[in-house]
């Protein structure tokens, strides 16, 4: 059963995940408070349970593309694109490699 508290954890969570990703853009900080609040108030009254988590799945699956996905870039040139990636987003670069490595049986 959804309890109101993970209702709370999770609209809290997806706040806290709106200020990383969208930090120092007030339009999109903004923006994504106005949504979020948006969709939990449309849904406050619910009362189904299977809808409940239904929503909540789907807030849950919200919040891990925002924080998985986005990448924040700023225009600095008519032609230039400066791209802002937060320290959780990069990854070790893998070398490419032409031709695989052969695997030895055993």
């Amino acid at each position: 059963m959804a309890s109101r508290g993970q209702v709370l954890k999770l609209f809290k969570l997806l706040h806290r995940t709106r200020q990383e990703v969208f930090k120092n853009d007030t339009r999109a900080l903004e923006a994504a408070r106005q949504k979020i609040n948006e969709e939990f108030k449309n849904n406050q009254d619910e009362t189904s349970e299977e809808k409940i988590n239904e929503l909540l799945k789907i807030a849950s699956d919200v919040e891990v593309i925002l924080r998985t996905s986005v990448i924040q870039a700023v225009h600095t040139d008519s032609d230039k694109i400066l791209l802002i990636p937060r320290k959780d987003l990069l990854q070790d670069n893998t070398p490419y490699f032409d031709k695989p490595t052969k695997k030895h049986e055993s």
